[in-house]
């Protein structure tokens, strides 16, 4: 759309706003009506003054943008703008599906590279790997190009052709890819634990979100599963008809799954089960940590309140608030939070009240002697806002500085690199080990690489000489000090030693991602973490896991 075609219908617009202010303007003062009418005037008669008159040119398109999510931010951060060239990108987020090459990007070292080819799609299929740098996608040199340019570079309708330019190691590659529609799986990954055991990994709630699940569940049972872990740990949600169905896999047919209650009637709801569940009998533990929201609590809320499922982990994020997308003029579209939602026990888990504001603008949370009570079906007590609370709490996991500095300045992305460029092949996720070889090999390569961090006694000790100058009393404590200083100044070579096998499951997680992608790094995480330890205790003691279903518990 070229400039006088923008500022035309920017003006048609204005014009319209002024036909709404006179037929509005007979309205009383006191009507809502009218002080809307009235804003929106002074709104466009600002914005017009200020293009005809600020000494620069100004963007209309922009600068009205801005004001419009300006305004949005002030009711919470669910509610947002959609103008026309983002809605290919919001429906890729509520559907999972796309037109491309399948592979997910970004930028690593400074430099645009292939971060996760998605297995069976153009990308992986056509031999393009992690860490290849995009150099050219068809003419278009990439090299200094954002990432969000060279997406939207790669998308296309299915069946076209895109030739992709790439660096690997020292060589230079051209490769040419199929186009063809892009179905993100909600399950990346579903497989046998131990024993009897399943374990269902589900990341997102776009469309057939409750059928993927329902197949995993049905393979996981010929393979002979007797138990599942339902993992939902780090899952933002999306649509709340799947976290229906998900439910429904479980969950016997006409039963209250949630319902959203705001202040128009047509958003009044009751969402039960629709059909015959897959299995509502066999024992179930879901997964959940701060990073579970939405769709996800309604899982883990109603799977709770039913008692039919024990939940591990963290207490969730805490959304309970409904967002609704609504057609603007133009091709866009505004995301808003028409309602909040109530699962089956009554609560509402919404746990940030955006209607409160404190000075710097954030909501306040709901004080714990406002939190109300309600009961499971067996009687338990749990209780809203403020997320949904696991019936077995786990501390979350911390790594030390030493292996968060080698990951986070990618040196162990790097050190890979080198390695899969060498090595073809490698054994299955979980037979594949770091060996004692290849950890020396990883040691001996950060020699001359820089690494430095402040472990966390070095930071409090940091901090205590800071207060001490400012209070004057650094002179008095000063000996003392050094002396600390002296005794925990950490060795990078001793730490090497100390945290070994964090480094090696870094290491371990990073080589996997090369030969088996996203599948492989969730299996290889089977067997070394301890929160799916945690669930799987709860699963070797019958009468335990009854327990924590039970009042008395």
């Amino acid at each position: 759309m070229n400039k006088f075609v923008s500022r035309k219908a920017f003006f048609t617009s204005l014009t319209v706003i002024g036909i709404a202010v006179l037929t509005l303007s007979f309205y009383p003062k006191n009507d809502k009506l009218f002080d809307l009418a009235k804003n929106l005037d002074i709104f466009a008669s600002l914005v017009r003054e200020l293009d005809s008159y600020y000494v620069d040119e100004i963007d209309p398109n922009q600068l009205v943008t801005v004001g419009i999510n300006a305004m949005l931010a002030e009711l919470d951060p669910y509610t947002e703008f959609i103008p026309e060239e983002e809605s290919d990108d919001f429906r890729v987020m509520t559907t999972g599906e796309y037109g491309g090459v399948g592979a997910l990007i970004g930028n690593r070292l400074g430099r645009n590279m292939i971060m996760m080819p998605y297995e069976g799609f153009p990308a992986q299929v056509s031999g393009l790997k992690v860490a290849d740098e995009l150099l050219k996608v068809d003419t278009v040199n990439v090299i200094d190009k954002n990432t969000g340019d060279i997406s939207k570079l790669l998308k296309g309708p299915a069946n076209t052709e895109v030739n992709v330019v790439v660096k690997r190691g020292e060589d230079t590659l051209s490769v040419k890819l199929t186009r063809k529609k892009i179905v993100i799986s909600n399950v990346p990954y579903h497989g046998m634990v131990e024993g009897e055991t399943g374990y269902i990994k589900l990341s997102d709630f776009t469309t057939n979100a409750g059928q993927d699940v329902a197949l995993a569940l049905q393979d996981l049972k010929a393979q002979g599963a007797k138990k599942i872990i339902l993992d939902l740990r780090d899952n933002p949600g999306g649509i709340l008809l799947e976290a229906v169905n998900v439910v429904n896999v479980f969950i016997p047919k006409g039963r209250e799954v949630v319902k959203t209650i705001g202040k128009l009637d047509k958003v009044l709801s009751e969402y039960k089960t629709r059909s015959s569940p897959l299995d509502k009998e066999i024992p179930l533990v879901v997964m959940i940590n701060e990073r579970s929201a939405s769709a996800s609590e309604i899982v883990a809320g109603a799977l709770q309140d039913y008692d039919r499922a024990v939940l591990v982990g963290r207490t969730s994020f805490g959304k309970g608030l409904v967002q609704s997308t609504i057609p603007l003029s133009y091709n866009s579209q505004v995301k808003l939070t028409t309602a909040k939602y109530y699962i089956p026990s009554g609560r509402c888990i919404q746990a940030i009240d955006y209607s409160i504001k404190d000075e710097d603008g954030n909501g306040s949370y709901v004080p714990d002697s406002l939190r109300q009570e309600f009961q499971t079906k067996n009687g338990r007590k749990v209780y809203d806002g403020a997320g949904i609370e696991p019936d077995i709490e786990l501390s979350s996991r911390s790594f030390a500085p030493i292996t968060y500095s080698l990951v986070t300045r990618s040196l162990v992305f790097s050190f890979v690199n080198e390695f899969a460029l060498k090595h073809d092949s490698i054994a299955r996720p979980r037979e594949f080990e770091v060996s004692d070889e290849l950890y020396t090999s990883f040691v001996d390569w950060l020699q001359d690489k820089e690494y430095d961090y402040t472990t966390r006694v070095e930071k409090t000790i940091e901090d205590l000489e800071k207060y001490a100058e400012r209070e004057k009393y650094f002179e008095d404590i000063k000996e003392e000090i050094e002396k600390l200083k002296s005794s925990v100044s950490h060795s990078k070579e001793q730490e090497l030693v100390t945290f070994k096998d964090e480094i090696k499951e870094a290491l371990k997680d990073e080589i996997v991602s090369r030969y088996y992608y996203q599948k492989g790094i969730l299996e290889a995480a089977l067997d070394q973490d301890p929160e799916i330890e945690s669930a799987l205790q709860v699963f070797n003691d019958s009468e335990l896991y009854a327990s924590y279903l039970s009042p008395e518990k």
